[in-house]
Formats: C-alpha cells, sequence, structure tokens
C-alpha cells in the first residue's frame, strides 16, 4: 500500500502544481540533515504532512478494475487475475493526519497535464505506479484515443486527445550497466547512457534499492566499477550510496526546476512473491 500512497501524493502534487515546478533533489545531503514528516502541500482545509496519517477504508474505492485495463498491467502483478479470492485489500485510500486528500479525477489530470510528458525511471515499482496511473487515467477517459508501445527499456502510453504522454524507463540502478568482455558492468559514477532519455520529460519519478541487495541469480551485474577499479563485490550500502550521489549530481547538474519536476521513491515492500 506504501506504493499506492506514494502514487497518490504524486498525482496530488501534479495536478496542484503544473504551472510551477518543484524540484526534491538530495544536494548537500552528506553535508545537512533535515528530518520531517515529509512534503507539505497545501488542501483546501491547511498544509497537510502527507506522509503522516493511516489508511482507512473507504468502499467507494478502487477508482477502477483491473480487468478493465488488461492490456497494460503485467500479468505476474495482476493479483485479480493471478486467482486472488479477496478484494478488500482494494478499497482503502491514504489519510493524512490533519488533512483530506482530494478524490483523484483522471480527466481534471489530462487537462491540467495537456501536451506534458509524466516519466517514471526505475525499477518494478516505478513500473507498477506507470501501470497503475495510467488505468486510473483511462477508466475516467475510456473514449479517448490512446496508443501504447511497451519496449526495454522504454515503454509508452499516449493520451492522443490531451497530448499527455505517460513513459516507464527501465533502470532498476539507475546508473548505467555496460557490457565488457561479455560481462555486465555496473558504472557507479556513469549515468550518461540512461539520462539520454530522461531529459524532455516534465515530470520524472526515480526509484531504486530493491535489486542494490540482489545476489546469485538475481543479481544484475557482474563487476561494480568505481574509480576506474573494478570489483567483484563491496558493501551494498556503499554501493548505493555512490550510485545515488552519481544521480543527485546529474539532477543537479541537468534539470531545470522551473520546467521539470523531480519525485524520489526509496524501497518500499516487497511488492510480489
Amino acid at each position: 500500500m506504501a506504493l499506492l500512497c506514494c502514487l497518490a501524493i504524486l498525482c496530488l502534487a501534479l495536478v496542484q502544481s503544473s504551472h510551477s515546478a518543484v524540484i526534491m533533489s538530495m544536494r548537500n545531503h552528506h553535508k545537512t540533515h533535515h528530518y520531517s514528516s515529509g512534503p507539505m502541500i497545501h488542501t483546501n482545509q491547511t498544509t497537510c504532512a502527507m506522509f503522516a496519517g493511516t489508511w482507512v477504508q473507504d468502499d467507494s474505492y478502487p477508482l477502477y478494475q483491473s480487468s478493465e485495463c488488461p492490456l497494460i498491467i503485467d500479468p505476474e502483478f495482476n493479483c485479480q487475475m493471478y486467482g486472488r479470492p479477496d478484494s478488500e485489500y482494494l478499497k482503502y485510500r491514504w489519510r493524512p493526519l490533519n488533512c483530506e486528500l482530494p478524490r483523484f479525477n483522471g480527466v481534471e489530470f489530462l487537462l491540467k497535464m495537456k501536451g506534458k510528458t509524466v516519466m517514471f525511471v526505475g525499477d518494478s515499482l516505478g513500473r507498477n505506479q506507470w501501470e497503475s496511473l495510467v488505468c486510473l487515467i483511462y477508466s475516467a477517459a475510456p473514449q479517448t484515443q490512446t496508443q501504447m508501445v511497451k519496449g526495454d527499456p522504454l515503454s509508452t502510453f499516449n493520451f492522443l486527445d490531451y497530448g499527455v504522454t505517460l513513459q516507464y524507463y527501465r533502470a532498476p540502478y539507475l546508473v548505467d550497466i555496460d557490457m565488457m568482455e561479455g560481462k555486465r558492468v555496473l558504472r557507479l559514477e556513469d549515468i550518461s547512457e540512461n539520462s539520454n532519455a530522461w531529459r524532455s520529460a516534465d515530470v520524472l519519478s526515480f526509484n531504486t534499492g530493491h535489486w542494490w541487495s540482489h545476489t546469485g541469480a538475481l543479481q544484475g551485474w557482474d563487476y561494480m566499477e568505481s574509480g576506474g577499479k573494478y570489483y567483484k563485490d563491496m558493501d551494498r550500502l556503499a554501493a548505493l550510496e555512490k550510485g545515488m550521489r552519481t544521480w543527485a549530481n546529474w539532477v543537479d547538474k541537468n534539470i531545470d526546476p522551473t520546467r521539470t519536476q523531480v519525485f524520489f521513491l526509496s524501497i518500499s515492500p516487497t511488492h510480489y512473491k
């Protein structure tokens, strides 16, 4: 459910600030630490700490049925299609402690994001958010003309009548992986290849985390490279920090905060078994 909470907050932030830009980067994060309860969003009631709250049951949910969006949801992430017998887990929404989030409106989203591109970058958590956002909007505007192209690493869903583009770019580590003499090399200080696809987006939602701890058959690399040296392994948290600094430096140097919004989602609970 943490994944759904982050998607709901992302959608609200986009709709509320579609004509202004906010950038959340890690600049100087290693020098100064400021702790808070999360981003503050202005609702019609008060200033709202978005990440301090609880899940509440709401029988008007879910906002879409997976059976109504079969082409976009990957089968392995479709719990209902795979035979999960209960559905009560779908009837929850996030309630911050001191405010109420407005109900998501797919048509309003299309109108306010007209002509813009939203891109999710990362692992399957980002892919799930991309799929869910597409389905949320499509269920609200089923008659609109659409176009979908699934690829690797880039998949795109277009709402043609509004010029709204939703994309997913698969980059589980965010930083680049190169092939060298038949081996996969995770470049902890290089993000140039992946980032070429990100520059034109109006909204970028990044995530990484899970893949950094994988070992054995699930490990996505054979060597790590840092500072010109190659490693069979290293402390995974140290590697993650190096990769995150590379990403944060790229954001600081290449993103114009007056036209592009940047969000980051860290590790969430495992979303499959």
